[in-house]
């Protein structure tokens, strides 16, 4: 069983728009958008993250001792921050799941352009 379930996020995302507006998210498929979208960043960063470190874990340094270096694209360093999980314990967890806790947990917003 999905937790929380859809309509608990629906509610939690509009439970700040006043009476007689229109809803932040009005339909399942807007959640299930958005959080695809935001795992998708999450998926994107671990495997940068995992690249890296197996290119650091080969040694690209030189044999005086010296740390090796990985040089990265601004493309590169705007994933790893896009894709930094927002709650504790993220590591442990399927992006999905993070995604699902992030929009819950009010560190996620949905807007009108993200709908679409």
């Amino acid at each position: 069983m999905l937790h929380p379930s859809y309509a608990e996020l629906m509610e939690r995302i509009n439970k700040d728009v006043e009476e007689g507006a229109t809803p932040v998210v009005q339909s399942r498929y807007s959640i299930v958008k958005a959080t695809a979208n935001r795992a998708k960043q999450i998926i994107e960063a671990r495997a940068l993250e995992e690249k890296v470190s197996k290119l650091l874990s080969t040694g690209s340094g030189d044999q005086s001792g010296q740390e090796a270096t990985v040089n990265m694209s601004k493309e590169d360093i705007i994933t790893l921050r896009r894709g930094a999980p927002l709650i504790a314990d993220a590591d442990e967890r399927k992006p999905l799941s993070v995604a699902v806790d992030e929009l819950y947990d009010g560190y996620l917003t949905l807007t009108e352009d993200s709908e679409g």
